[in-house]
């Protein structure tokens, strides 16, 4: 009988050993492949969101819509009214042109007048995060 207990013990030890060296499945280093395009998206929305600034300033927003449609609208703007500064900012679903950065509720008032008979459909906002 004794004989008999040794030997389960010495397969016990056996089967105990091989099982924990198989059991390193920790230790393996795994590969992250990523699609190109997720760092592309990154830098583009950096890049539309690098003017946007919360603080105690006013803005009016001209345009809300699609990407392409934002840009060209930006773009119009610029070549239109040069003294005003332009961004554009992602909110799902939509972009968003605003313009201007004035400190006071007058300056915005004034601006807007200018701007409404281009953009009839302009709005002041006062951004916050």
């Amino acid at each position: 009988m004794k004989k008999k207990q040794k030997h389960n013990l010495l397969y016990f030890f056996i089967l105990c050993i091989f099982l924990g060296y198989k059991m390193n499945g920790q230790e393996r280093k795994s590969n992250l492949i990523q699609d190109p395009k997720i760092d592309q998206l990154l830098k583009e929305k950096r890049k539309i969101n690098i003017g946007l600034v919360s603080n105690d300033t006013y803005k009016i927003q001209i345009f809300y819509g699609n990407s392409d449609d934002s840009k060209k609208k930006l773009q119009e703007f610029k070549r239109e009214f040069i003294d005003f500064d332009g961004t554009i900012v992602y909110t799902n679903p939509n972009y968003k042109v605003w313009v201007g950065n004035f400190e006071t509720r007058i300056e915005v008032e004034k601006a807007i007048l200018e701007i409404k008979k281009k953009y009839p459909t302009a709005l002041i906002i006062k951004p916050t995060k």
